[in-house]
């Protein structure tokens, strides 16, 4: 991991958030509608534009640099950076109406993630952290909270039960039984809150790359832990990912034992 982003690329990624901010904020409750994608996860025009948007402006800034989106795809994915972009976390809930999604923006140095944004552009809730960038919620200092009564005081935050396919619910609620309460919904907003020591652990199933690794450097650069479900580090990849979020470190070995079984 490179020792500290570029201040430069940190004021960057605030721009990008701006971007898509503003497409969200004129698409909202707007009435839109919603295709469904090869997987059966929904679309819309709000989450194509915010990612032209952004994509058009790391273009003209950065031209040399990768770009991975989730819905225009990957170009120079072996650059030195790379910007990983979900413009719409929690498409769902944008079509509901409900203020719990965000714009992911992510940035990899050869490889590492080493800066992430969840920009929340209705509340205007916005988390910034990376290398060398201690983790911020609206510019104020974030940290996650210490586990003072363990697993069983813990607040477990995951979006749907639906995300968990081929029998891995059985599992999630192992570590949901043990914790004082399930939180449900959120999507990246989850995340943020936990940065922020509002929630203790977060779990997540079937994930996808432009999924987390906005996440990664706000959670670290906080004090907390993300990883898969066997207690290692995220690789960079294509495919579906099983995440873990823990505010306070601590409680890391006993949620995997419960998610192994």
């Amino acid at each position: 991991m490179t020792a500290s982003c570029p201040d430069s690329f940190v004021r960057f990624a605030g721009q990008l958030a701006d971007a898509a901010g503003d497409v969200a904020q004129r698409y909202f409750r707007s009435g839109v509608q919603a295709e469904d994608k090869a997987d059966e996860s929904p679309v819309t025009i709000a989450d194509r534009t915010a990612e032209t948007a952004m994509r058009a402006l790391i273009e003209k800034e950065f031209p040399e640099h990768g770009i991975i989106g989730e819905e225009h795809g990957s170009v120079r994915r072996d650059a030195e950076w790379v910007w990983v972009l979900d413009p719409i976390d929690g498409t769902k809930a944008f079509l509901t109406g409900k203020p719990l999604f965000g714009t992911l923006i992510g940035l990899l140095h050869r490889g590492e993630p080493v800066l992430g944004v969840i920009n929340q552009p209705i509340i205007n809730d916005r988390w910034v952290g990376g290398a060398g960038h201690p983790t911020t919620l609206n510019g104020i200092p974030a940290r996650t909270r210490t586990a003072e009564h363990g697993l069983a005081g813990a607040m477990l935050q995951t979006t749907s039960p639906d995300m968990f396919k081929d029998g891995k619910y059985a599992a999630f609620e192992r570590v949901g039984d043990a914790c004082k309460f399930i939180h449900w919904g959120g999507d990246c907003y989850g995340f943020g809150l936990l940065a922020s020591g509002f929630i203790d652990i977060a779990i997540e199933s079937s994930l996808q790359l432009y999924d987390w690794v906005a996440l990664a450097p706000i959670i670290e650069n906080a004090g907390g832990s993300l990883t898969d479900w066997q207690g290692n580090k995220l690789e960079i990849r294509d495919g579906s990912f099983d995440v873990v979020a823990c505010g306070d470190r601590r409680l890391l070995p006993t949620i995997l034992e419960l998610l192994n079984g």
